[in-house]
């Protein structure tokens, strides 16, 4: 095993080692504690489950591979979720809190983690641009997304305005669970199926490390930090949100708040990182793409897993959310729709980065009922401003989860011919 990698998971090791010695040994001296010692076990473990994810790229590729990478990506957010459903199940306490990393999470990723990309993405095009000698291209305002993205984008499009029907209901029915659960399947189907573009997969910092080993010795690693990563992740999952909850008791702070956003933070810290080093690369669309499908993992998977968790643990068949869940969910939904149709035309402009990064940070300033359904309706307007402009491209993302993307419409010919040049010297870049 190279020196670099062996220092990097004997460190990730150190950090997770007290968790399992307090949860061997029972030992639990404060919330506060438990909290920082469990939620540091639970960032390293996630790193060693992104490498090894993204390392295993090696040995599956294509579109299946992103899709992959993406759901094991989120695994920590699973157990922190599943811990608080499957709680609420027999202390009806915990139901405010069994949605709240899910939306909280979902949240982050597209208001901060799709801008930031898109950022360093941007950065290094200009600065690839400079070095090139041209100036003023449209590469260093807009990142391009390839045709392959379509498919990713019908889905999430999709399931963005079946999000709506969660707070309509004002729960999360068991039928509706695993209609979700079934458009995952069917996407996990559609991404095995889908062709590559033939290029060879780059890897970056430890994943690098890992793909370059000897094909026995890279399967085996990264099949041990699957195992070991999991183990810590499922040992600490459940005394990392116990301490969230219980920690936001003692120093006085909204539990909902800590459950929502903290632990967010620890969980996509690594995909985060993963993801800024791609486009640092030059390979932002890459970048994206795999944010795009954590986001369909959290919204299918992760969402319709919810009330079987909530079921197992004593509940009924529904998990009912409360008036502030219902604000939550219908928050959540709306940038979603925003976010969709920003991408939908395969273009994603630093304005539009932007407006993301700003509209995310209000959320935080408005906190009451009012203000949250006004910024849902904000998110709404600007989404359907913009799905205007790309009217032409609506319909084939739609249809694209379905079939093969349909012809251009004729009205869009003279548009994507514009287009034609700066996505070819985009695909030069990257």
């Amino acid at each position: 095993m190279p020196a670099p990698l062996l220092r990097r998971i004997v460190l990730c090791l150190a950090i997770a080692s007290p968790a399992i010695a307090f949860r061997l040994t029972g030992f639990a001296p404060n919330p506060v504690i438990d909290l920082f010692v469990f939620g540091a076990a639970v960032v390293a473990a996630s790193f060693m489950l992104a490498w090894a994810a993204e390392a295993a790229q090696k040995d599956i590729s294509g579109a299946l591979a992103i899709a992959i990478l993406a759901l094991i990506a989120v695994l920590p957010e699973y157990a922190v979720d599943l811990y608080y459903a499957f709680r609420s199940g027999s202390d009806v306490a915990y139901e405010q809190f069994a949605a709240a990393n899910m939306t909280g999470s979902n949240r982050l990723l597209l208001g901060f983690g799709w801008p930031l990309v898109v950022f360093v993405a941007l950065f290094v095009a200009r600065r690839t641009a400079q070095a090139r000698g041209e100036q003023g291209t449209s590469l260093t305002r807009v990142l391009t997304l390839p045709g392959s993205s379509r498919m990713d984008i019908g889905i999430l499009a999709i399931v963005a305005i079946l999000a709506f029907v969660i707070p309509v209901m004002g729960q999360i029915a068991m039928w509706f669970g695993f209609v979700l659960i079934a458009i995952f399947v069917g996407y996990l189907w559609k991404a095995g199926r889908a062709q590559g573009d033939g290029a060879e997969e780059e890897f970056v910092g430890t994943a690098r490390h890992i793909a370059e080993m000897p094909t026995t010795r890279r399967r085996a690693a990264v099949i041990s930090m699957f195992v070991v990563s999991a183990a810590i992740i499922l040992t600490s999952a459940e005394p990392f949100a116990t301490a969230l909850v219980d920690s936001g008791s003692s120093l006085g702070i909204d539990s909902y708040f800590l459950v929502q956003w903290l632990a967010p933070l620890a969980s996509e810290a690594p995909e985060f990182i993963i993801a800024v080093l791609f486009a640092l690369r030059g390979m932002g669309a890459a970048a994206i793409g795999t944010l795009i499908a954590s986001k369909i993992n959290q919204w299918t998977l992760l969402v319709g897993s919810l009330p079987i968790a909530h079921f197992f643990g004593g509940g009924g068949t529904d998990l009912a959310l409360d008036p502030r869940q219902v604000e939550e969910f219908v928050l959540t939904a709306s940038q979603t729709v925003m976010g969709v149709a920003i991408i939908v035309a395969l273009r994603f402009h630093r304005w539009s980065a932007v407006a993301l990064v700003a509209l995310f940070a209000v959320q935080f300033v408005v906190t009451d009922t009012t203000g949250r359904y006004v910024l849902s309706a904000i998110h709404i307007v600007i989404a359907l401003v913009v799905l205007f402009l790309h009217r032409c491209d609506i319909m084939p993302t739609l249809a694209a989860p379905f079939r093969a993307p349909a012809p251009p419409h004729p009205r869009c010919d003279v548009e994507r011919e514009a287009r034609g040049s700066e996505e070819q010297v985009t695909k030069s870049v990257q």
